[in-house]
């Protein structure tokens, strides 16, 4: 079913992500983690949809995305950065299979961290994100999404990498094998694992090599 929705607020969160706060139909739930189609109420757009995940919480009065913008794609996202409150975006029903299992790591790359934001959001409002660590990959500091917000998240434990700022203190490469060796004691836990497709292929694969079991390695399929 398909929802038209009221864009209600917009904000930059990045220099190439934006937040924006739409209306919440009545009767709305999804896990989070999750993630919806959305579609641009402008002519032309109407059936050019995209996956983006919910960075709200259900007990939240309205929707949260939060969107990385590719204004050189002259695509969807083009179109979401130039949105303002007032206009529409048109939603479908929640999917996702990136849903929390229980502790773990979170490995994203990018605007792969989407889908987290609102489970360790759940889990900091429940008083359970103690035991739980992000491991975070960007290019450049400035990409990182939502950085003081995670630091400041009581009992998660934060390690960001940049790739491509060699004069960052965060310089610390790939999240590669040795990568993962260095920073992980436990591969018996959960990992959720979000980013470019060949980053998770890569990192599910060096996962397993190290020992994680492949139904501890949460993906979306």
């Amino acid at each position: 079913m398909a929802y038209t929705v009221r864009i209600l607020d917009t904000a930059e969160v990045t220099h190439n992500v934006r937040r924006l706060t739409v209306e919440k139909p009545e009767g709305y739930v999804f896990t989070p983690g999750q993630a919806t189609d959305v579609a641009v109420d402008r002519d032309g757009w109407r059936e050019e949809q995209r996956p983006f995940s919910f960075t709200s919480l259900n007990a939240w009065p309205q929707l949260e995305f939060t969107i990385k913008i590719y204004p050189d794609h002259h695509g969807v996202t083009e179109q979401i950065g130039t949105l303002r409150a007032g206009e529409h975006l048109i939603i479908d029903e929640p999917w996702g299979a990136i849903q929390y299992k229980g502790k773990g790591s979170f490995i994203a790359g990018g605007a792969g961290v989407t889908p987290f934001i609102a489970i360790i959001r759940d889990l900091r409002e429940r008083g359970e994100l103690a035991g739980n660590a992000l491991f975070f990959s960007n290019k450049e500091e400035r990409d990182i999404i939502l950085r003081d917000e995670f630091i400041a998240a009581e009992g998660l434990r934060c390690i960001f990498t940049v790739t491509d700022e060699p004069g960052s203190p965060l310089a610390l490469g790939m999240i590669d094998k040795p990568f993962l060796e260095k920073h992980i004691d436990d591969f018996g836990q959960y990992f959720y694992v979000c980013g470019p497709p060949p980053m998770v292929e890569d990192v599910t694969k060096h996962l397993q090599g190290l020992g994680a079991a492949a139904d501890t390695v949460v993906i979306e399929e």
